[in-house]
């Protein structure tokens, strides 16, 4: 793992039981329909880099993977192949469409990260398991959550090879430039009806985690509809899990959506951080990501609300990039439409300029802009 800086972990995570522990996100893992157009896509448009590869060349017969990295950010891209193995695989992008399978957390020790979560009440998705190369060992195991997402523990403190074994080096000449991004500030779940206190408590219970912010449907809510959220954190603050469910409201809201075209609870978005917002979000713009769309109401009052920041407003309003203070500071955000056809998985882009909330002061024009796009696919 790379050896950038994590913020320093405010006071509030250490509520949280840390008997794992933490060190970070390990890797996030894709199941794609293509795996090589998916993976051209994530460096032309994101700027993720290419590192590794596994696939009939390597000796895997029932996926192809591709995997990126940019800052401490590592995904895997995976396609199913046509193979008695690949049914898993299989079943996931057909019943989800492409989307995020594995959450994968890195640990010190996978075998007892998976006894310690499984005697708390976790499913087992998969035993402690070795894979040695001639760069050496990676022990992991796994736990399900929330819908077909799992947990995977790796431990890599004996393995020095470009990955994993089982994957080779990939180095193509393409390769456009990083805009930026430098680790995972938070990964969200979307849960049913009724569901989000359940898998509070499993974090809590199974994982250690504690609940450091609750959300409910009158701070997230427009005339048309709401949620409620509750954001679990580990001990160190490094891995953080808000959760969503629907609440009540007069139309169909996100998480309504989101659980009908994925089929059930998944990973909603993946908020990414950046020291530089303008400057990522301007060579993301350029590369043809889209954003969500801002109106220019918005900013009329922005400083009132925020009081002075560095950045200069004419240039966020330009971008669509949002702005909120706690306590602490302030945090500016922007979220991408959705990255494949279903609407479903997207990104939030995220500088964190002191404050440690997650921009309840921008839910309302943030759920507006939301209802907007749902409004013009009909889903609303």
């Amino acid at each position: 793992m790379s050896n950038i800086a994590i913020p320093t972990v405010p006071k509030i995570f250490k509520e949280a039981e840390d008997f794992l522990p933490l060190f970070g996100t390990d890797h996030v893992e894709f199941i794609v329909g293509n795996s090589k157009q998916a993976a051209y896509y994530y460096q032309t448009a994101f700027g993720f880099q290419p590192l590794a590869y596994a696939g009939l060349e390597t000796g895997i017969r029932d996926r192809t993977s591709y995997v990126l990295r940019q800052g401490k950010i590592t995904i895997i891209l995976t396609s199913p192949l046509n193979h008695p193995d690949s049914k898993e695989l299989s079943d996931h992008l057909i019943k989800h469409g492409d989307g995020i399978k594995s959450i994968a957390l890195w640990v010190d020790d996978a075998t007892k990260a998976w006894e310690e979560t499984t005697k708390r009440g976790a499913k087992s998705y998969i035993a402690p398991t070795v894979r040695e190369d001639q760069d050496g060992k990676v022990v992991y195991s796994g736990i399900h959550t929330y819908g077909d997402t799992v947990h995977l523990f790796v431990e890599r403190k004996n393995y020095n090879g470009v990955f994993f074994p089982g994957y080779q080096a990939w180095n193509p000449s393409y390769k456009p430039s990083e805009v930026g991004l430098r680790y995972i500030d938070h990964m969200v779940g979307n849960v049913g009806w009724g569901e989000m206190n359940t898998w509070a408590k499993f974090y809590n219970e199974v994982m250690g985690f504690a609940n450091i912010i609750t959300f409910d449907d009158k701070d997230i809510s427009t005339e048309y509809t709401a949620l409620m959220s509750k954001v679990m954190a580990n001990g160190n603050g490094r891995i953080k899990f808000p959760i969503n469910e629907p609440a009540e409201g007069k139309k169909k809201s996100q998480i309504e959506e989101y659980i009908d075209f994925y089929n059930g609870p998944g990973c909603q978005h993946m908020a990414v951080a950046t020291d530089d917002i303008v400057h990522t979000v301007g060579d993301l713009k350029s590369r043809g990501v889209e954003f969500l769309y801002i109106p220019d109401e918005y900013y009329e009052l922005l400083f009132r609300r925020v009081g002075k920041i560095d950045e200069d407003l004419e240039t966020l309003k330009r971008l669509g990039i949002m702005v909120d203070r706690d306590d602490e500071g302030y945090l500016l955000q922007i979220f991408t439409k959705p990255v494949q056809d279903r609407p479903t998985f997207f990104f939030e882009i995220i500088q964190r300029k002191g404050a440690k909330s997650f921009g309840k002061g921008n839910f309302q024009a943030l759920f507006e802009s939301i209802e907007a796009e749902q409004a013009r696919r009909g889903t609303l």
